[in-house]
């Protein structure tokens, strides 16, 4: 059966994105299928194309590398939270180096992962991130550290809580 956004509209399970998935790998394009799909204004077809792409090995996902902005600038402006968490999953599994850090984005990190209306995957994957982008800069690093130490953790889920406590330890790389 071809992917199209009536099917991705409708697919709601697990099963559903690992056939997604397999169909993309299949045709061998990670890219043209995201630029078709991911972006959908339907937040039904971007989600289920999201969800099929976090299927894929990190490999396989090094194909987005040069969308990589508009998959940020979506997760900053989606108002639906899975589009969000899945894209966010997709952003933290592609390369990011000094040279394409956008503030905008570190500061849209820093803000959701302590936001305690946020769900915890989208806090974890964004603490992720914003640790990602710190690592350049040992002044954004200090940065980053006070603000998970000004979190007022009973708050939060333990996901969270074991994500802090491993960057605040040291223990996360």
């Amino acid at each position: 059966m071809a992917i199209t956004s009536e099917r991705l509209r409708q697919t709601f399970s697990e099963g559903g994105s690992q056939e997604i998935y397999k169909e993309v790998k299949a045709a061998g394009d990670f890219l043209g299928f995201a630029r078709r799909y991911v972006f959908d204004v339907d937040y039904r077809v971007a989600r289920s194309a999201l969800w099929g792409l976090t299927k894929a090995m990190n490999e396989e996902l090094s194909e987005l590398q040069v969308i990589l902005n508009e998959l940020i600038d979506q997760a900053m402006q989606t108002e639906n939270s899975s589009v969000r968490r899945l894209t966010l999953n997709i952003i933290e599994r592609l390369k990011m180096d000094e040279d394409n850090l956008r503030t905008d984005f570190l500061d849209f990190c820093f803000e959701h992962m302590v936001s305690i209306e946020e769900f915890p995957g989208t806090q974890t994957l964004c603490m992720k991130l914003a640790y990602r982008m710190c690592t350049f800069y040992p002044e954004l690093m200090d940065e980053l550290k006070r603000t998970l130490e000004a979190m007022e953790i009973d708050y939060y889920k333990p996901a969270v809580k074991c994500l802090r406590k491993r960057i605040l330890s040291g223990q996360y790389r």
